[in-house]
C-alpha cells in the first residue's frame, strides 16, 4: 500500500511542472553513451514520448561521432582530428551524412515511433534548416552555422510531430557540412525561442574541478559560465556544450541544462521533479540574472 501512495506522491509532485511546461518547446541534444547503448536509447525515447504526450514540444538534435569513427575504420578511412574536430574530406562527408542521416537518425526515430506515430527525422540541410560555411580549410567539410530557418521544424511541431535533426548543414556550394551537434542544438534553441536547451552527456554535469566528483556545479549564471570559458577552466569536451549554452541564453532561451544521459529517465528527473539533476545555467532578464531555484521546471 505504501508503494502506491509513493507513486501517487511522485505524480502530484510532477503536476505543477506539467502545467507550467504545457506548450513550451525544449531542445534536447542527444549524445554520449545514451546514443550508443540500445537500452539507454530506448529509455531516452520513452522520456521524449512522455514529454510530448503531456504537452511539451521536444526537438531532438543529434550527432554521431562514435558511429562515424566506427564506420570510417571499418572502411579503412583515415580518422584524424584537429583541435578536437574531425577532419572531414569530401569522401568522409559522404560517409558522415550516411551515418548521421541514414543510421543514427533512423534508429532514434524508430525508438520514438515504437510508441506511436510521433517522430520525423530530418537533417540540417533539409529545407535549408541550417546554412553553413567552412570553419577551417584544415578541417575540410566542417562547418560553422551562418543561418537557421526553422520553418520545417515549426511545421512539424504544429502537425504534432517530434523533429529529430541530424547535425549537418547546407553550404552555398551545394554540398553538406559536418557541424558539431552541441553548436547546432544551441543555434536551433535560439532560433526557435525555446524555453530550455538540454545537453545529454556522459558525466553528471559541469565540475569546478573535473578530477573532484564533489565539485559538481548545480547552478550558475550566464555570466559565470561565460567567465569559465574565458578563463580556460573547462574540460575540452565541455567547451562546445557550455559555449552553446551561453549562445542560446544570450539569444533569449531561459534555461540551459547539462545532464548525465546514462542515468535512466534523466530528462524526466530534470523537468518534472522539484530537485532536478545536473547543471543548470540561467539567462538574464533586462540584464539581471534569472532567479535560481531547485527544480526550476520550465519557467523563470
Amino acid at each position: 500500500m505504501q508503494e502506491m501512495f509513493d507513486k501517487a506522491a511522485i505524480l502530484m509532485e510532477s503536476l505543477p511542472w506539467i502545467k507550467r511546461a504545457w506548450g513550451r518547446t525544449v531542445v534536447i541534444k542527444y549524445g554520449g553513451a545514451a546514443m550508443t547503448d540500445e537500452v539507454l536509447r530506448h529509455s531516452v525515447a520513452a522520456d521524449v514520448v512522455l514529454m510530448k504526450l503531456v504537452g511539451i514540444n521536444p526537438v531532438i538534435v543529434h550527432g554521431g561521432g562514435p558511429e562515424i569513427t566506427r564506420y570510417m575504420r571499418r572502411l579503412e578511412m583515415p580518422v584524424e582530428f584537429v583541435d578536437g574536430l574531425r577532419v572531414t574530406t569530401p569522401e568522409a562527408m559522404e560517409l558522415v551524412r550516411m551515418v548521421l542521416v541514414g543510421k543514427v537518425n533512423g534508429d532514434l526515430v524508430s525508438a520514438i515511433n515504437a510508441h506511436g506515430r510521433l517522430a520525423v527525422g530530418i537533417s540540417g540541410d533539409d529545407g535549408n534548416l541550417i546554412r553553413a560555411t567552412q570553419k577551417d580549410p584544415r578541417l575540410g567539410r566542417v562547418g560553422d552555422v551562418t543561418a537557421v530557418d526553422t520553418a520545417v521544424v515549426t511545421n512539424l511541431i504544429e502537425d504534432g510531430f517530434v523533429p529529430v535533426i541530424a547535425s549537418v548543414g547546407a553550404g552555398d556550394d551545394g554540398g553538406s557540412f559536418n557541424i558539431n551537434a552541441d553548436l547546432v542544438a544551441g543555434e536551433i534553441a535560439a532560433a526557435l525561442g525555446a524555453e530550455k536547451v538540454i545537453f545529454l552527456t556522459d558525466v553528471d554535469g559541469l565540475y569546478a574541478d573535473f578530477s573532484d566528483e564533489g565539485s559538481l556545479i548545480s547552478a550558475l549564471t550566464l555570466n559565470e559560465a561565460s567567465s569559465m570559458i574565458d578563463r580556460g577552466e573547462l574540460a575540452s569536451g565541455m567547451i562546445p556544450k557550455v559555449g552553446a549554452c551561453v549562445h542560446a541564453l544570450r539569444q533569449g532561451v531561459s534555461r540551459a541544462h547539462i545532464l548525465n544521459g546514462t542515468i535512466p529517465h534523466a530528462l524526466l528527473l530534470e523537468v518534472y521533479t522539484d530537485e532536478g539533476i545536473g547543471t543548470m545555467i540561467t539567462g538574464a532578464v533586462n540584464g539581471d540574472p534569472v532567479s535560481v531555484g531547485v527544480g526550476d521546471g520550465l519557467v523563470s
